[in-house]
C-alpha cells in the first residue's frame, strides 16, 4: 500500500519500521524534522507537510494527545484531503474529539478509522501489537494489510469510531489500577518486612499471572523507574479522558478517581517523565518511606 505517517514518536517510529519491512510505501511527516530523517534511511519518503501524507491509499496519525491532533488535522487539512481517502488515527485522544473528527471527515467523504494499540515501545518494535479498530468495515478492510505489520491481532468493535477510544481508555484505566495497587500493596508489605520479590513470585504464579503484575511488580520491587516504557504523565492524561467520558454519561469511577491524584502527586514531585510505575514511590512517599 502506499501510506502516509505523521506522528513519530517512540510508538510510531516503531511501527513504521515495521511497515516498511512488510513492502508498504511510507511518507512520513513529524514535527520534529529529525525523528523523520531517521527513517529515510529504513526507505521511508520524508515529506516537508501533513498535506503531502495526506495522500495514497490511507494515512495512519499517532500523535501524543487531544492538543497535538487538533493541531496537524484542522479543518484546512481535511478539505485538501483527496475524497475517498482513509485516515487511521491510531492515537489515544478523548472520546469527544473522535467523535468530532469522525463527523469532520464524513462531511468532507473522507474514512476516519480509530484504531488505538495496546502495547508499549518493545512491544510495538516486535511487532506485536493489539489493535482495537472501529469505524467503517469496509475502509478496514483495506488497511488490514498494514494492521498486520504492525500487530499481532486487531479487534473489530464497532463501526463509530469513539467506540475503540471508549475500549482503549478502560483498559489504561484497569492499568493505572493495577499498577496502584502494586504501589499500595508493596508499601503495605515493606512496611511488615516483606520482600516486594517475594509476594511477586506467589501472585504471578497463582492469582494474578500476566505482563501487568509481573513487569510492573518487578520495577516497583527495584524502585526501577527510569527509562520510562510508559511515563506516568501520559497516564495521568489517560485517566482524565476516562473520567470525562464517564462523566457524559453520569457514570462514577471512584477508583479512578484515586488513580487521576496519585498520579497528579507524581506529576507535583517531578515525576512525569517517569515510568507508570512510579506510583510505587507515591504510596511509599505518603507512608513517609
Amino acid at each position: 500500500m502506499d501510506i502516509g505517517f505523521i506522528g513519530l514518536g517512540e510508538m510510531g517510529a516503531v511501527m513504521v519500521a515495521n511497515i516498511l519491512k512488510a513492502g508498504h510505501t511510507v511518507r512520513v511527516w513529524n514535527r520534529s524534522p529529525e525523528r523523520a530523517q531517521a527513517l529515510s534511511a529504513a526507505g521511508a519518503q520524508v515529506v516537508a507537510t501533513p498535506a503531502e501524507a495526506f495522500a495514497g491509499d490511507a494515512v495512519f496519525s499517532m500523535l501524543a494527545d487531544d492538543a497535538a491532533l487538533r493541531e496537524v488535522i484542522d479543518s484546512q487539512l481535511l478539505e485538501n484531503a483527496p475524497r475517498g481517502l482513509i485516515h487511521v488515527n491510531m492515537a489515544t485522544i478523548s472520546v469527544a474529539l473522535a467523535e468530532s473528527l469522525a463527523h469532520a471527515h464524513a462531511e468532507r467523504g473522507l474514512n476516519y478509522v480509530a484504531a488505538p494499540v495496546l502495547g508499549r515501545p518493545d512491544v510495538a518494535a516486535a511487532g506485536k501489537l493489539t489493535i482495537v479498530a472501529a469505524g467503517p468495515a469496509e475502509a478496514i478492510d483495506l488497511v488490514q494489510p498494514v494492521f498486520d505489520a504492525i500487530g499481532q491481532k486487531t479487534w473489530r468493535i464497532g463501526s463509530l469510531p469513539q467506540q475503540a477510544n471508549v475500549m482503549k481508555l478502560a483498559v489504561n484505566f484497569m492499568l493505572a489500577s493495577a499498577v496502584e495497587t502494586l504501589g499500595e500493596a508493596s508499601t503495605l508489605l515493606t512496611g511488615h518486612g516483606v520482600a516486594m520479590q517475594d509476594f511477586l513470585d506467589v501472585i504471578t504464579s497463582s492469582a494474578f499471572p500476566g505482563p501487568v503484575y509481573q513487569g510492573y511488580g518487578k520495577m516497583i520491587a527495584e524502585q526501577r523507574y527510569e527509562p520510562a516504557l510508559f511515563k506516568a504523565r501520559l497516564g495521568l492524561k489517560d485517566v482524565r479522558l476516562a473520567l470525562d467520558a464517564a462523566g457524559t454519561i453520569s457514570t462514577a469511577l471512584p477508583i479512578a478517581s484515586v488513580v487521576r491524584d496519585s498520579l497528579l502527586d507524581a506529576v507535583a514531585h517531578g515525576e512525569g517523565e517517569m515510568d507508570f510505575a512510579v506510583l510505587g514511590q507515591v504510596s511509599a512517599r505518603r507512608a513517609g518511606r
